[in-house]
C-alpha cells in the first residue's frame, strides 16, 4: 500500500500510515510506542501487522490454521487481500465509519482481514485483546463483529454481554461449525448473523450462511464473484480470481442443496474406514453434542479385525462417564458410527487457532489402545498426549479408562478388569 494514500481510523481516531511505517521502513511512532510499552501485547502486534500492511512490499505472510499439520506461511498479496474485504463490506452494505470490532488473534488471516476491512473501507476499528468474552471490555454494540462460534456462546451465556452482540448490526462467525443451539439463542438477534466459510488461501471468507431471520440459508452461498463446484471426489472446487490466482481443491466434503446453498459435510482427512465402511468424524461429533456438554473428539485407532476403529475421546476426569447416557447416544448414532473405545483425557489437543488437533488426538488414540495393559504395566501412560494417568489412579478409574468398551458403557455391563483383557487379547 502507498503511504500517501492509506490510513486507519482506531477507536474514532484517525491515523496515517506514517505513524506505522517510515520512509524508511522501519516502524513508525504509534507502532514505536507499542512496542516499547510491551513488545508481548496485542496493539504491539496490531502496530507489527499495520507497519507490514502499510510498507511498499506487495505482499503479507499468513499462517494456516494448523488445522490439519504444522501451520504453513505463504506471501498473501495486499491487492487480493483488500478485494476480499471490498466484497464482504459490499454484502454486508456497511459504509465508513462504522464500527468494526477486532477481537481475534492477528497471527491468522480472519484477525488480520479484521484490520484490512477497517483500512480499505473506512471502518472504525474497536481492537480489544482476543478473549472469550470481548464484550466485557467493549460494553456497547458494533456495526461488525467477527467472532469464533466459542467466543459467541461466551458472550451469550453472560447476561451483562448478550445484548451487545445481539445488538450489534452485522455478525460473522468462523473458526469452526456453529452447532443447533448456538443457532437457536441467534434467533433474537436485531442484525443479521452469518457462519462463513474459507481459508488462509482465500482471505477469509467466500461464502456465508445467514443464520438467522425470514431469510436463513439452508448451507452457504457464494459470494459475488466466487464459483463453487464438487470434484469428483464431492469437495469443494473454489474459483475466486479476485483472491486466489488459481482454482483452489480443498479437502472439505460438501453436497448442494435444492436452493443452489452447499453444506459441508467434513474433511476427506476425517474419514473412518471401519469394516469398509466410511464414517464422518464431524456427523458422528454433530449427533453426540447433544448428549456431551464438555469437549470432546472422535478419532480412530488401528484394528486388525476393522481396519480402523472408531474412538471417543472425552476431555475431563473419568469421573464425568458416568454423568453421560451411553443409552441415549448409541441410539442417536448408526451402527458402524458407535465408538469402539472410550478414552479421558485432561486437555483435549487443540492447534493454535483453538480447533481439535486432529493428528495429535489420533496419536493419543493409538498411543493409549495400541496395547493397554502393557502401557499401563510399563508405567508409559504418562507420555499419552493430554492425559495425567496419576489423576486415573487418584480417582480409582484406571480400569475404566485403558481399554473401555463403548458397549460396556451403553449396555451398563461391568468391565472386564485387565488382567482378564490381557488374557483375552
Amino acid at each position: 500500500m502507498k503511504t500517501d494514500e492509506a490510513g486507519i481510523v482506531i477507536s474514532g481516531r484517525s491515523w496515517s500510515a506514517s505513524d506505522f511505517v517510515r520512509a524508511d521502513g522501519t516502524p513508525g511512532p504509534w507502532t514505536s510506542k507499542a512496542l516499547e510499552a510491551d513488545p508481548l501485547s496485542f496493539e504491539a502486534e496490531l502496530g507489527r501487522f499495520l507497519t507490514e500492511l502499510f510498507s511498499p512490499g506487495a505482499a503479507v505472510t499468513v499462517h494456516t490454521s494448523g488445522s490439519t499439520g504444522a501451520p504453513k506461511a505463504f506471501a498473501a498479496e495486499k491487492s487480493r487481500m483488500r478485494a476480499s474485504a471490498r466484497a464482504t463490506i459490499a454484502f454486508l452494505r456497511l459504509k465508513p465509519g462504522c464500527t468494526n470490532l477486532l477481537a481475534m488473534p492477528l497471527r491468522f488471516i480472519a484477525g488480520k482481514m479484521v484490520v484490512v476491512r477497517s483500512v480499505e473501507c473506512g471502518l472504525n476499528l474497536i481492537p480489544v485483546e482476543p478473549c472469550a468474552n470481548p464484550f466485557l471490555e467493549h460494553r456497547e454494540a458494533v456495526d461488525l463483529c467477527a467472532l469464533t462460534p466459542m467466543q459467541a456462546a461466551t458472550v451469550l451465556a453472560n447476561p451483562a454481554t448478550s445484548r451487545f452482540l445481539l445488538e450489534s448490526r452485522a455478525v460473522i462467525l468462523g473458526g469452526g461449525p456453529v452447532d443447533e443451539e448456538l443457532t437457536a439463542k441467534l434467533q433474537s438477534a436485531q442484525g443479521a448473523v452469518y457462519a462463513s466459510y474459507g481459508m488462509t488461501e482465500t482471505l477469509s471468507h467466500v461464502a456465508l450462511r445467514r443464520l438467522n431471520g425470514p431469510t436463513a440459508d439452508a448451507g452457504f452461498r457464494a459470494l459475488p464473484g466466487v464459483t463453487i463446484s464438487l470434484s469428483a471426489l464431492n469437495t469443494l472446487q473454489i474459483e475466486a480470481p479476485a483472491v486466489a490466482a488459481q482454482t483452489l481443491i480443498t479437502h472439505d466434503r460438501a453436497r448442494f442443496n435444492p436452493d443452489g446453498t452447499f453444506s459441508l459435510i467434513g474433511r476427506l482427512d476425517n474419514v473412518i474406514n471401519t469394516g469398509a465402511v466410511k464414517i464422518q468424524i464431524e456427523e458422528v461429533e454433530a449427533k453426540l453434542k447433544p448428549f456431551i456438554s464438555g469437549r470432546f473428539a472422535v478419532s480412530a485407532r488401528k484394528s486388525r479385525l476393522f481396519g480402523e476403529e472408531v474412538v471417543l475421546v472425552l476431555e475431563g476426569a473419568p469421573a464425568l462417564l458416568s454423568a453421560l447416557d451411553f443409552s441415549r447416544m448409541r441410539q442417536a448414532l448408526g451402527r458402524f458410527e458407535r465408538p469402539h473405545w472410550v478414552i479421558c483425557t485432561s486437555e483435549l489437543p487443540l492447534t493454535g487457532s483453538g480447533k481439535p488437533d486432529r493428528p495429535a488426538i489420533r496419536k493419543a488414540a493409538e498411543t493409549l489402545f495400541a496395547e493397554p495393559w502393557t502401557a499401563l504395566e510399563a508405567g508409559a501412560a504418562s507420555n499419552i498426549i493430554g492425559s495425567r494417568w496419576d489423576s486415573f489412579l487418584e480417582a480409582g478409574a484406571a480400569s475404566n479408562i485403558i481399554g473401555s468398551r463403548w458397549d460396556s458403557f451403553s449396555t451398563g455391563q461391568s468391565l472386564a478388569k485387565p488382567a482378564e483383557r490381557q488374557a483375552a487379547s
